[in-house]
């Protein structure tokens, strides 16, 4: 689907989302978003599988994913997007290497879409080069940023101060995921978040 069936609404939404990273003027706006594509993800369908390669990033305009390993059988959960978030397997999309996990829709989820190819494609385009040139170190730096933050809160945080950060951070997941996911990637089980939760009701 191109750029052409993307609405005007999900444009606006996705160049405020873009504007933490790059911004264009409206002759390099045009120019962009012909190289955009629009994607449906259905709830519990894979934005990318383990050993395939992920030819796409996408901004998500609504719905969310979940980002999970498997291990001995057993499902990890490493990280959640939502709204207005990048989302990608984005060593697999810069490499052009299989992913080592997977991305799951948790809701139908609506994403514009910018294909390895596309992303290509603009890097050889005068007006638009410089733009993703900067667009690609910018969303790198940002997604080391979040996996440091994660390492270090695993190494230094015990369970039940993870989960008050993400409170007071991301209240969206407790709304929005499942119990058991969120325990999974808190790294305890759901009868222990169940007992957190009820010690830390009054922070809630």
């Amino acid at each position: 689907m191109s750029s052409s069936n993307i609405s005007n609404e999900a444009l606006n939404i996705f160049r405020k989302g873009l504007a933490q990273f790059i911004t264009f003027d409206e002759n390099e706006w045009t120019e962009f978003i012909s190289y955009l594509n629009y994607k449906t993800v259905e709830k519990k369908d894979h934005f990318s599988v383990k050993d395939k390669v992920c030819d796409d990033i996408g901004f998500i305009i609504n719905g969310s994913v979940r980002y999970y390993h498997i291990k001995d059988g057993t499902e990890i959960t490493g990280y959640f997007s939502f709204e207005n978030e990048f989302v990608s397997s984005y060593k697999s999309y810069l490499t052009q290497q299989p992913c080592t996990g997977y991305i799951q829709a948790l809701d139908k989820t609506a994403l514009i879409i910018i294909s390895s190819k596309n992303m290509d494609l603009m890097l050889k385009n005068p007006l638009l080069a410089y733009k993703m040139e900067r667009f690609g170190r910018l969303v790198a730096e940002y997604y080391i940023c979040c996996y440091e933050d994660r390492i270090t809160s695993f190494i230094t945080k015990t369970p039940e101060e993870r989960y008050l950060i993400m409170l007071q951070t991301e209240p969206e997941i407790m709304q929005r995921v499942p119990q058991h996911y969120i325990a999974n990637f808190l790294g305890i089980t759901p009868v222990s978040l169940s007992r957190i939760r009820k010690r830390t009701l009054v922070f809630a």
